[in-house]
């Protein structure tokens, strides 16, 4: 197992630095295009239009993201890899800047989706990640076109299908959605504890949290609603990662919640050529919350392709 260690601020607090002071330096650190105002360009595929972003030059590297966020969730890892790679991050159908005629009724069209764009970009081969969401989603890509696969990258996700307690936390998630006064915003101050650890959200550096707020902000209902049922009746994956016998890299944040390292550790084992690594301080989002650790586990591991 391979870790990669995350610079906390713990250490200035003690040495008397006010936390306000902390934040705002954090704060300021975090310069991104706003979600919305990625470069990329849209696609029409399967019914819909689907946004992609594609920066440098070489092997392709596609990142798929989680619920309910977008490919904005990759901009900060992205910077790190597309020196030596082509990056192509892909906004689900309903996410980011990708439209949707309805909610899906499953795991599928996601797939069909980042399957098209790839055939419309020319792309044969690559290493093809997805992040929560974004790895039923690989599964499935998988299952359909395993040729397209030269290695897959797992991260913050889960291979088993939803248990009783966690299809009880997508219809509820649903009810919310679809209530009265429902929306996508009701569910952000939920979803946002899982994403980002404590020490981030509160000290470190609270502009993630409104970045990727702006980020969740951007799903349309009839999208969040078809991703909650998407997790929620997702398969069981287990076989699908037994069978990709090509090099696959477990990706996960130490303090993840809501897939915890176990589950990761579990992946790596299944795969015939897994690997796992951990990244310490941080989260669900562990990409995006520690980019530079992430990046490092990532090219490291393709190095050794």
């Amino acid at each position: 197992m391979q870790t990669y260690s995350k610079t906390f601020l713990s250490a200035a607090l003690g040495l008397g630095i006010a936390t306000g002071a902390l934040a705002q330096t954090a704060a300021e650190r975090l310069v991104l295009p706003a979600p919305a105002d990625r470069d990329g360009e849209t696609v029409s595929v399967n019914g819909t239009d689907i946004f992609y972003s594609s920066s440098g030059e070489g092997d392709a590297i596609v990142l798929l993201h989680g619920y309910p966020l977008s490919g904005a969730l990759f901009e900060r890892v992205r910077d790190k890899l597309d020196d030596n790679h082509r990056v192509i991050t892909i906004d689900h159908r309903g996410y980011g800047n990708s439209t949707t005629p309805e909610p899906v009724d499953g795991i599928g069209p996601y797939a069909e989706d980042a399957l098209a764009v790839l055939k419309e970009l020319g792309v044969e081969k690559a290493v093809i990640g997805g992040m929560s969401m974004g790895g039923p989603i690989v599964f499935e890509m998988y299952r359909q076109n395993p040729d397209v696969f030269s290695g897959a990258i797992l991260i913050d996700t889960n291979h088993n299908p939803a248990n009783a307690i966690e299809k009880g936390i997508w219809n509820g998630t649903l009810e919310t959605l679809k209530g009265e006064d429902g929306g996508v915003d009701k569910i952000i101050p939920f979803l946002m504890p899982n994403m980002l650890t404590g020490e981030t959200r509160l000290v470190e550096a609270p502009a993630q949290v409104d970045y990727l707020t702006e980020a969740m902000k951007q799903a349309s209902l009839d999208g969040a609603i078809g991703g909650a049922v998407a997790l929620r009746d997702r398969p069981d994956s287990t076989e699908t990662v037994k069978s990709m016998d090509i090099p696959v890299l477990v990706l996960v944040g130490r303090e993840d919640t809501l897939y915890p390292v176990a589950i990761s550790q579990a992946m790596a084992d299944a795969a015939p050529q897994g690997e796992i690594a951990v990244i310490e301080g941080a989260a669900h989002a562990a990409v995006f919350e520690a980019p530079e650790e992430s990046a490092a586990a990532i090219m490291n591991w393709m190095s050794k392709m």
